[in-house]
């Protein structure tokens, strides 16, 4: 029953990855769409703002993002932290300077806090590399 049971289990995984592509490939497109869009009404206001620029920025990791998974069929942790940071640092860049000091200590701790966690992310991510480029050694040894 078991042996069954896995048998069906690895018979379903296509399905698994294929709905992962189709979903990050309609979320490329559609973070494409979005970007031009905002670009047009942009060009439409004839007016940049720095939050304009923060919001193409995350745009543009985005669309990074859903690249690294099709190079790498894998997503980084530390690239949907790093999107959570810059739209924090867009959310309060929009909100002006009278803003309740305390909101912005929270947004900035949270910045803070998200910072920690990506590069906690990326020295784990180094130690992977470096145990991958280990155990391949050892492999051919």
């Amino acid at each position: 029953m078991d042996l069954k049971f896995t048998k069906i289990i690895k018979g379903l995984h296509w399905t698994t990855v294929s709905s992962e592509r189709v979903l990050l490939a309609i979320i490329g497109i559609a973070t494409c769409l979005a970007a031009a869009q905002y670009l047009f009404s942009m060009f439409i206001a004839r007016e940049i703002t720095l939050a304009d620029l923060f919001l193409l920025f995350i745009y543009a990791e985005i669309i990074g993002m859903v690249g690294v998974f099709y190079s790498t069929n894998r997503i980084p942790v530390t690239l949907p932290i790093i999107i959570a940071i810059t739209a924090l640092c867009r959310l309060i860049i929009m909100q002006g300077k009278d803003t309740d000091a305390l909101m912005l200590v929270g947004e900035a701790s949270a910045i803070l806090i998200l910072s920690i966690s990506a590069y906690i992310m990326s020295l784990k991510d180094k130690l992977s590399v470096e145990k991958d480029k280990t155990s391949s050694k050892e492999d051919n040894i």
